[in-house]
């Protein structure tokens, strides 16, 4: 008998990518703090909130297979998350014009009762465009991605923003590594085909 799924974070944009497996799977709110600690790099930062957030919610329900991801964008070493609002995306999005960064995107697998955690990391190199202030001002108003590490959705307009985009893992961009994910719930047991 397979063990109940779950998904522990609130994200649209991750719940969107699970459903492409077409598996049975619940959504649960991780509730887990996600301030970076002192001095934390963007990768730590990634793989801690992705454990933190599967294993918060394996520990309320140990019997399922939990899945934890977060990511967050490195520039330069420097983390960068989501904005919230126009003014904060619009100065991402200046910093970053013109320039490459990475995508951070940490997934972990947990399931308390049978003692099984898994994690790993996809890294996704962007090169955005050198965009004007016009075009990132026209970006901003017609998709707000201000829930979205780095202010773009790749997924969407944002595509027009970049010059190239290099993964091992192409849905981690948009914010969960499935092929990873694959191979983590494989090796928790989950059957997938």
């Amino acid at each position: 008998m397979q063990r109940p799924l779950i998904l522990a974070s609130t994200s649209p944009y991750r719940r969107e990518l699970l459903q492409r497996l077409r598996l049975p799977f619940d959504v649960v709110s991780p509730e887990v703090d996600e301030t970076p600690l002192p001095g934390e790099t963007p990768q730590s930062l990634a793989q801690r909130l992705a454990l933190a957030k599967a294993h918060a919610v394996a520990a309320r329900f140990p019997d399922a297979v939990v899945i934890g991801s977060d990511q967050v964008a490195d520039l330069d070493g420097e983390p960068l998350g989501k904005p919230g609002d126009h003014a904060r995306a619009t100065t991402q999005l200046q910093r970053m014009r013109g320039r490459a960064l990475i995508f951070q995107t940490a997934v972990a697998v947990v399931c308390g009762a049978s003692g099984f955690s898994s994690h790993d990391i996809a890294r996704v190199r962007v090169v955005f465009r050198p965009l004007s202030d016009e075009a990132i001002d026209a970006y901003l108003r017609a998709e707000t991605p201000y829930d979205c590490a780095g202010s773009a959705k790749s997924e969407g307009l944002g595509i027009a923003l970049l010059d190239a985009i290099d993964s091992d893992d192409p849905t981690a961009l948009v914010g969960l590594p499935l092929i990873r994910t694959c191979r983590m719930l494989r090796a928790a047991g989950v059957t997938l085909l």
